[in-house]
């Protein structure tokens, strides 16, 4: 069979459901694109926190860049969170407990205050850093952090996640990753590239390069390995890439259809549509065995499972009932329910980490939005305001999602709070970016 005929056949297999139509988009021409995004703070949530970031007193020679300070004001900004203060509007500027005034910063409205200073000892950076609570005049937070001089990024994430938490009682994201799809070129001259980066953008590297679509990147719980589909061979193929050594291999290559991978939450197992059997179904695989087992079986077409957040249960798309629509199976061979009932086009589930939210696509009218439903309750809310938003995220902490939708006739990530504040997007620098994935906490 021909390349364009494997193509063709993917297409029409799934020419019911939209969720699978943005493949299209991949294989139209593009504009050129580079590798690195860019961060746009849009807009903090109401309530947001002010927290006064002191830029750190710094001993030795500190590496040109963006400052340890300015890393963690900029990924609590975008939080969507807290509010930092400028540090032109600052009365001082201290760097330990001795040079804090509280009353200065209670007079310009601050509820926390972070201080801190930097050492370099060789190729190392050492960091002390403390945290208070303004009105209470209370140190909440004392702690010193190194990391390499080349790592300064890393180090700024760190203290920011420590921060987050100690205010919060949250755990910090701001040391995961985002992997995502871009494309360059046009016409015959199109090249997809799956990349990785920090949350704000930074720091991207391309982990695969090819003339061929790649789509539905999938971390491992671990954050050592994406699982994601490639059109390398001609078509749609599971591959596991192993990212510290940069070996792949195949895990679905079988006749018809492989696609929408997805890890089990212990990492031992993926969730992955086949139609082997003629029928696009859910299956799930055994990463030591290979060994797959059929988990849903219908005269409809059923894709794109995700696990609950037992590990036991999943959900999944299904057009049974006339259109797509999430459904759950509680447990291998339970009868599936029927989750989203306030459209005629709900896809690509995607579960909150506390069992209280399922996140999906979302139709109204004529444009798709993010939306979740209350499984409690079976309430559902529209949570983002972009009208052509696709692959949903959450982060590891259930806290924030991201999305990919347009804007103006650009392609950008955007990153809202789980209940629908905007924090920040993260547009292409130039063409196009699709299909972001959020990853695990690993520290």
């Amino acid at each position: 069979m021909t390349q364009m005929t494997h193509r063709h056949a993917f297409r029409t297999t799934f020419a019911r459901f939209r969720l699978l139509v943005w493949l299209a988009v991949f294989l139209v021409s593009a504009g050129s694109a580079r590798a690195e995004l860019l961060i746009r703070i849009t807009e903090g949530a109401d309530s947001a926190v002010p927290i006064a970031v002191v830029p750190f007193a710094e001993s030795g020679n500190m590496p040109a860049g963006d400052s340890v300070s300015s890393i963690v004001q900029s990924d609590l900004a975008m939080s969507g969170e807290f509010r930092p203060l400028q540090p032109s509007k600052m009365l001082s500027l201290p760097s330990k407990r001795s040079e804090v005034y509280f009353r200065d910063w209670r007079m310009l409205g601050q509820r926390y205050l972070l201080v801190g200073s930097l050492n370099r000892s060789g190729d190392q950076i050492e960091a002390r850093f403390e945290l208070f609570d303004v009105n209470r005049e209370e140190r909440i937070l004392g702690e010193t952090a190194s990391a390499p001089a080349s790592n300064v990024r890393s180090l700024g994430h760190h203290i920011s996640d420590r921060v987050y938490e100690a205010i919060t009682g949250n755990a910090g994201v701001f040391s995961t990753k985002l992997a995502y799809v871009t494309v360059t070129g046009a016409g015959d001259n199109i090249r997809y590239h799956l990349q990785v980066s920090d949350v704000d953008g930074k720091r991207t590297r391309v982990r695969l390069e090819s003339d061929e679509p790649i789509l539905s990147p999938a971390w491992s719980p671990d954050g050592k390995r994406l699982a994601y589909v490639s059109f390398e061979t001609g078509k749609p193929v599971v591959f596991v890439h192993e990212l510290t050594t940069g070996q792949r291999r195949k895990v679905a290559d079988f006749p018809g259809l492989n696609s929408a991978p997805a890890w089990s939450p212990d990492g031992k197992s993926l969730l992955m549509t086949l139609s082997r059997d003629g029928n696009a179904e859910v299956y799930e695989m055994d990463m030591a065995s290979d060994q797959i087992t059929r988990l849903t079986d219908h005269w409809a077409i059923d894709t794109e499972g995700a696990w609950d957040h037992t590990g036991r249960g999943i959900f999944f798309t299904s057009d049974r009932s006339g259109g797509p629509q999430i459904y759950h199976m509680d447990r291998p061979g339970a009868e599936p329910r029927r989750i989203t009932f306030g459209s005629r086009y709900n896809a690509r589930a995607r579960p909150g980490p506390e069992g209280d939210y399922v996140y999906y696509v979302h139709q109204r009218d004529s444009s798709f939005h993010i939306a979740r439903t209350n499984l409690s309750n079976g309430q559902e809310s529209v949570i983002t305001r972009t009208e052509s938003d696709d692959s949903p995220s959450l982060s590891p902490n259930g806290r924030l999602l991201i999305y990919a939708t347009r804007e103006g006739g650009n392609s950008v990530l955007t990153v809202v709070s789980a209940d629908g504040g905007a924090a920040y997007s993260l547009p292409a620098a130039e063409g196009e970016v699709r299909d972001p994935a959020w990853g695990p906490i690993t520290r």
